[in-house]
């Protein structure tokens, strides 16, 4: 897998200077320029689609448009999300554009890639929404968490914080103790890159006090970080693997982030883990991204300015996905059945 995503991320140096001599410095900075989840699911793509080829004695590279649908359609007989091949589609791309060859025509395969979609939906499998984590959903999941042990302090603290920050997944897990900041009103917290933030400009989100102690963004992070200090442990990554026994872990059989960081699919495992263990109405629905979703839904059932959420959250001004969450909520609230006498 190492070699994979070790080939995936020269072909999108080549695919960004082709051609060019580069410095070692300059090679891995263009390389680090993408996330590294991106660059190993681009290789992945890459690797599965050059086997498929040689399967169906078919070119890989350059690659047909013809090809491209036919491995489209495969993809979908597999029941693969429309997401996932919009992936595969765009790691293909970079393929051929490290081998400064022109990408395959994509009209035949977004057809397909629609008819597929099209599909999902008639069979009631359209595209999956993470549900909303609520304030009375979060206080219950806190409220099953032992806080005795090491793992619950940092469960609460990643679930508190993450909903109180609008979080993305990969944000929590990106965090460092020096991004954090206690102040006499609360807590600031530096996001120092994003999805959206290409430039890592970061942002630094405010934090206030809040009145319950148990689900305070400030106090269940104080918490947590003087469990990490009591362990020797005050600089590096804020949330770390915890073994069963309590032991802080590093990366398994020396696979990963060797500070024992964890990762972006682990924070959706912790929330799905906590919903089901609070016995939570379609707890399995839950995922990373329900911190993100639910923070945005409820401070807008509270009235918060919708600039205000964005700002806070990281959305960038007008957008349409914060919009979306916005008008999920409004459902129930601004019906239009409501009051006509029905």
């Amino acid at each position: 897998m190492n070699e994979i995503a070790a080939q995936g991320s020269a072909e999108y140096v080549e695919s960004i200077a082709p051609n060019e001599h580069l410095s070692e410095s300059a090679r891995r900075r263009i390389r680090e320029s993408v996330p590294a989840s991106t660059r190993r699911a681009y290789a992945g793509d890459w690797s599965r689609f050059t086997l498929w080829c040689i399967e169906k004695q078919r070119s890989h590279l350059p690659a047909t448009g013809a090809t491209l649908a036919e491995y489209v359609s495969h993809l979908a007989d597999g029941g693969k999300a429309s997401s996932t091949i919009e992936r595969a589609m765009a790691a293909i791309t970079v393929a051929h554009a490290s081998a400064d060859l022109p990408s395959p025509n994509t009209r035949a395969a977004r057809a397909v890639l629609r008819r597929h979609r099209a599909e999902l939906a008639e069979g009631g499998r359209g595209v999956r929404k993470a549900k909303a984590m609520t304030i009375t959903a979060l206080r219950a999941m806190v409220d099953t968490l032992d806080v005795s042990t090491i793992a619950g302090v940092r469960d609460r603290a990643l679930i508190v914080v993450g909903f109180a920050l609008g979080a993305r997944r990969s944000e929590l897990a990106a965090l460092n103790i020096a991004d954090l900041t206690f102040t006499d009103d609360g807590l600031q917290v530096t996001i120092r890159r994003s999805k959206t933030d290409k430039e890592s400009v970061g942002r630094t989100t405010a934090l206030p006090y809040t009145s319950r102690p148990a689900t305070c963004p400030v106090r269940t992070m104080q918490a947590w970080l003087d469990a990490l200090a009591a362990r020797g442990e005050t600089s590096g990554p804020v949330f770390r693997r915890v073994d069963r026994h309590g032991n802080l872990g590093r990366a398994p059989h020396g696979r990963g982030e060797t500070s024992g960081r964890i990762t972006g699919q682990a924070v959706a495992i912790i929330v799905r883990r906590t919903a089901l263990r609070a016995g939570l109405n379609a707890a399995s629905a839950f995922s990373g991204h329900s911190l993100r979703r639910g923070f945005a839904t409820e401070t807008h059932r509270q009235g918060k300015n919708p600039l205000r959420i964005a700002r806070h959250g990281g959305w960038k001004d007008g957008s349409a996905t914060l919009a979306g969450y916005i008008e999920d909520a409004d459902q129930w609230e601004d019906n239009a059945l409501t009051d006509v006498g029905l």
